[in-house]
C-alpha cells in the first residue's frame, strides 16, 4: 500500500500529535479534490497560518517527509521547490529575489536541515544532505553534503552533514 504525502509526514514526528495542526491541513488541502471538503480545510489552514505566523501557499511544492520544528513565523515563497526530508525551524525565510544575477526563488533538495532564523533567497540551488545553520544568510549554490553558516554564507564539505539532524526520514 502506498502512503500519502500527510501519512509520511506523520513518520517524521515522534508521535502522530506532534505534527503542527496546519501542517495537516496544508497536506489535505494539497491532497483533497472533493470541493465542500476542500473548502472546510482551506478555511481552517488560513486560520492556523495566521495563529502561527506562517506564509507557506497551498500550492507550494514540497516533498513527502516534512519536518517542522517550533512552528512560527516561517515564510516559504509559493514558488520555491522543496525536496524530501526537510527541517525547518522557526523564523525561516526561504524567499525571492526580484533583481540582479539571482532573481528568483531556490530549490532545495532532499535531507536538508535548515536552522531557526536562516534565509535562504534568490534563485539558488541547495543540494542534497546540508545543514544550514542558524541564522545564516544563503544566496549562493551550495553544493551537496555541505554545512553552510554566516553571512555571507560559508560552505564547508561534510559527507553525512545532516547526520544526527534528520531522524526518521521516509
Amino acid at each position: 500500500m502506498t502512503k500519502t504525502v500527510l501519512q509520511q509526514d506523520y513518520m517524521r514526528y515522534p508521535k502522530a500529535s506532534d505534527m503542527p495542526a496546519f501542517q495537516k491541513y496544508f497536506r489535505k488541502v494539497q491532497s483533497t479534490s472533493f470541493f465542500p471538503l476542500q473548502f472546510i480545510y482551506k478555511v481552517i489552514f488560513r486560520l492556523l497560518k495566521e495563529i502561527r505566523h506562517i506564509e507557506i501557499s497551498r500550492t507550494t511544492q514540497i516533498g513527502e517527509g516534512l519536518y517542522i520544528g517550533h512552528a512560527y513565523n516561517i515564510t516559504i515563497n509559493p514558488n520555491a521547490v522543496l525536496g524530501r526530508n526537510i527541517n525547518i525551524h522557526r523564523g525561516v525565510l526561504i524567499g525571492q529575489t526580484n533583481r540582479g544575477g539571482r532573481q528568483g526563488t531556490p530549490v532545495i533538495g532532499n535531507e536538508v536541515w535548515i536552522g531557526i532564523n536562516a534565509a535562504i533567497v534568490g534563485k539558488v540551488t541547495i543540494g542534497d544532505d546540508v545543514l544550514i545553520a542558524p541564522n545564516s544568510y544563503v544566496n549562493c549554490d551550495v553544493p551537496s553534503h555541505s554545512i553552510v553558516f554566516g553571512n555571507p554564507c560559508i560552505i564547508k564539505h561534510r559527507e553525512n552533514a545532516t547526520e544526527g539532524y534528520i531522524n526518521r526520514k521516509v
